[in-house]
């Protein structure tokens, strides 16, 4: 098979295995905004490798008036992505995103800064995701770090180090707060685990405050 052709039936089958609010392949090619702003992203990153930047930016800045997604072309990104919603998620030109990752609205993958101590434009601005990752709604991931693979987001968390893999990581500033060896099956809307999760930050959030107390 065609392996433009296998991608695009890839986008598909991941907004079908993620979105339970679709119920066929057809709605997903009519219906799914986030599966528009990839495929514009599939044209016109095929344009910004062969240099035609303009041309791609444009027609980005076209797709991001039509679904509210911004992508700039210069992005990296792999199969089976999926933007749930959608609005307001913006992805920076130096992001790299793996296979599988699944983002909902108002995420930011951004840059902190555009030069180096000795004064230089930075070459790598923005982050890199790994694979079967899932950013929940209002997270921001800033800076040129890494998110391992299996990596769980909560919504508005606010990333800006590294986190490694099969971490689910909440809160502004983020912080790690389970570690698990998740497979890829193991899809948690919004990037969160919510029994272990809660409890487990609870607890935390209980100790901090004792320690205050005292």
């Amino acid at each position: 098979m065609n392996s433009k052709y296998k991608l695009i039936l890839q986008d598909i089958q991941a907004v079908l295995d993620r979105d339970p609010a679709t119920r066929s392949k057809i709605e997903v090619v009519i219906c799914s905004s986030g599966l528009h702003a990839i495929w514009c992203y599939r044209l016109t990153h095929w344009l910004w490798q062969r240099k035609f930047y303009l041309l791609a930016r444009i027609l980005s800045q076209i797709a991001r008036f039509l679904t509210g997604i911004e992508i700039h072309p210069g992005a990296k990104i792999g199969y089976g992505f999926m933007i749930d919603h959608g609005m307001g998620v913006v992805i920076g030109e130096t992001a790299e995103i793996g296979n599988n990752v699944t983002l909902y609205h108002d995420v930011t993958l951004g840059g902190r800064k555009l030069f180096d101590e000795k004064g230089n434009k930075l070459k790598k601005r923005h982050p890199t995701i790994g694979d079967n990752v899932t950013i929940g709604s209002g997270a921001q991931i800033l800076g040129p770090i890494s998110l391992g693979n299996n990596v769980k987001i909560g919504s508005n968390a606010i990333v800006i180090h590294d986190i490694p893999d099969n971490s689910t990581v909440v809160n502004t500033p983020a912080y790690i707060v389970q570690k698990s060896h998740t497979s890829a099956k193991d899809f948690c809307a919004y990037g969160i685990e919510p029994e272990k999760t809660v409890s487990t930050s609870t607890s935390k959030k209980s100790a901090v405050r004792k320690k205050s107390d005292k």
